[in-house]
């Protein structure tokens, strides 16, 4: 990853879905870059949706040498995805986009100036007025409202993956070896001088969101045992809570005896502690078993995604 090259922009693309809207949005990014007058490269990901997003893309290549192509060997996900595409771009700098046209293209010569003329690492795109539903908008906020309290990072949900890095930010976030990959988060825990700048955001061009709630659910969990200890701490406060509240409840209990106000000794008390005791018991073997399950795939050291084919590569 980046040896010598005379590529000053590199642009990745992870693509799911994308066959209506693939040519206009690589129409788009010529049409806007060059107006910027630097060498370029546009390098798109087939992360193997359900449509013909790849006979779309085998075209573009065919007549467009700028546009470099991987296809993966099956969907790994969004951010396997980029991380596929960040590993091959030799850009000096890299901006990160999705397919959908949401990420306009004529906002990437204004991020481009603005990290040139602040001296800046990474100038996250900041949508100020999402077009998205309410529901998304929603999810999306408390997505990341969960992912920054147990992640002890500063996540925001007007800001995705649409950005642009110096190469040196890209190679550490290449770097990192965790099996569960998660653009955003990496990007802010690499550090380095990290600004933002508003943008336009457009409504989706074709089709709706691929996040359901159950997958955001599924990302936020996974994201969240890979990256921090946090649960494994709050089941140690949760005990120490259940410890406390006992004691109270015993010296009731004991007042209540020795008051004559307990007429059937033990029954009721002795099903009630059992429930509650065993739901606790249940909860934190679940907590401890998802860890041991992430540091199994972990230790697997699977490969993050697999390239099933490369073009003008």
């Amino acid at each position: 990853m980046y040896k010598e090259s005379n590529i000053q922009l590199s642009i990745v693309v992870p693509v799911y879905n994308a066959e209506n809207t693939i040519e206009q949005l690589v129409e788009l990014l010529h049409e806007n870059i060059q107006l910027l007058k630097l060498t370029y490269e546009i390098i798109l990901v087939d992360d193997r949706g359900p449509d013909n997003s790849w006979s779309v893309i085998k075209k573009i290549c065919e007549i467009d040498l700028q546009v470099k192509a991987l296809q993966l060997s099956r969907n790994f996900g969004q951010h396997p995805a980029i991380t596929a595409g960040l590993e091959i771009a030799s850009g000096n700098y890299v901006v990160v986009m999705d397919c959908d046209l949401q990420d306009r293209p004529d906002q990437i010569p204004k991020l481009y100036n603005h990290i040139i003329t602040e001296n800046l690492d990474i100038v996250l795109a900041r949508r100020t007025q999402r077009q998205d539903s309410f529901t998304k908008r929603m999810s999306s906020k408390y997505f990341y409202k969960t992912l920054s309290y147990f992640t002890n990072t500063k996540q925001d949900a007007s800001v995705a993956n649409f950005g642009i890095y110096k190469s040196e930010a890209i190679k550490e976030v290449v770097k990192m070896g965790d099996v569960v990959r998660f653009f955003p988060l990496f990007i802010r825990w690499v550090g380095f001088d990290i600004g933002h700048l508003d943008i336009q955001h457009s409504s989706r061009e074709d089709g709706g969101s691929n996040y359901t709630l159950r997958k955001l659910w599924n990302l936020a969990l996974d994201n969240i045992i890979s990256f921090s200890n946090k649960p494994l701490y709050m089941t140690i406060n949760l005990g120490i809570l259940i410890i406390f509240l006992s004691f109270i409840a015993i010296i009731f209990n004991l007042y209540k005896y020795y008051t004559g106000q307990i007429e059937i000794m033990g029954y009721a008390s002795t099903i009630i502690l059992f429930s509650f005791f065993f739901g606790v018991i249940i909860f934190i073997l679940g907590v401890i078993g998802i860890y041991i399950a992430k540091i199994f795939d972990q230790v697997k050291a699977r490969q993050v995604y697999i390239i099933r084919e490369k073009l003008n590569l």
